[in-house]
């Protein structure tokens, strides 16, 4: 395979904040553009399946691509995948409760606004059946030896849960890509990354900015919200670029000198960039990770490229 088009979206709930970054592999090298935002989201997977001009697509996105085990065993799901393509949109998952007494199997995401006090996740957790916080997480979302652990998929409070971004990426991409009867192919479900990697099929992955982080051997000092934290990147990720064949062009060269500027939005550009080459590494023959456990590849997922096994297990 010599030509491929890799694509790395940094979702958020607020559709300013979405950026899209796009590579494509030509003689061993990669083209890697500046990220932009992502547009319609209605029809991202067929944008990017039309720019590959029949020319396999690895798609890598920061939202969820699965649910806590608990929740599924309560549930009776068996399939995530299944019943992700059953949903119509309109269910009462997609509505993040305002308070407690409103939360069940059926709305489990909580809470729509700030509140006060503690304890609020173990009330969640006890609200949904679950015996202990730890039903909340799945097994991926718990911390590594060389991280943070992500926050429960159903907590979304705080400047680390995805939540919110995730239930409207299913909503407003994926449920109307499935429609569209696209050649979709969601990994781990689906098999091995690199199996999937063929002409006319976009393959779709989660990740998480923070593991591609661990997996290139850098760190951040600092916050990644603060433009002079970023830049400190700099030369980092333009040899982590120079490692995989990524050739950024002139304007993301610019942009990464520069830590992805001083706008609200440059940690999602930040994040979108290292995105993509997170997909590109795996791509060029990173292993993709994902444990032999069957309950991560029917209805948990994982993330891409991490091979670091999570510290505490919800087994």
């Amino acid at each position: 395979m010599t030509t491929i088009l890799a694509a790395h979206a940094d979702w958020s709930v607020d559709p300013r904040k979405r950026f899209l970054t796009v590579a494509t592999r030509r003689d061993e090298k990669w083209i890697l553009n500046q990220p932009e935002l992502v547009g319609d989201p209605r029809n991202l997977l067929a944008r990017l399946i039309d720019k590959a001009g029949g020319d396999p697509v690895a798609f890598g996105a920061d939202f969820a691509l699965g649910v806590p085990r608990a929740f599924a065993k309560s549930k009776g799901i068996s399939d995530f995948l299944d019943w992700l393509r059953g949903l119509t949109g309109n269910e009462q998952i997609f509505q993040v409760c305002t308070s407690l007494d409103e939360a069940s199997l059926d709305r489990p995401f909580y809470p729509q606004a700030s509140v006060k006090g503690h304890g609020h996740m173990a009330r969640l957790a006890d609200k949904l059946g679950f015996s202990k916080t730890d039903d909340l997480r799945r097994y991926v979302d718990f911390p590594t030896s060389r991280r943070r652990g992500g926050s429960p998929l159903f907590w979304t409070l705080g400047p680390n849960q995805c939540g919110k971004a995730t239930l409207s990426a299913w909503r407003e991409c994926l449920l109307p890509a499935f429609r569209q009867n696209l050649s979709i192919m969601v990994w781990p479900y689906a098999g091995k990354f690199a199996d999937l990697l063929e002409p006319g099929k976009i393959v779709v992955a989660e990740t998480y900015p923070a593991e591609a982080l661990v997996q290139f051997g850098l760190t951040l000092v600092g916050s990644k919200r603060k433009q002079s934290d970023r830049a400190t990147l700099r030369q980092s990720l333009m040899e982590t670029m120079d490692r995989f064949g990524a050739v950024p062009s002139h304007h993301l060269v610019r942009e990464i000198a520069d830590g992805f500027g001083g706008r609200r939005e440059g940690e999602d550009r930040f994040d979108s960039v290292l995105g993509v080459l997170n997909v590109i590494a795996v791509v060029e023959g990173a292993p993709d990770g994902v444990p032999t456990d069957p309950l991560i590849c029917t209805v948990e997922g994982w993330v891409l490229g991490q091979i670091d096994a999570p510290l505490r297990s919800t087994r």
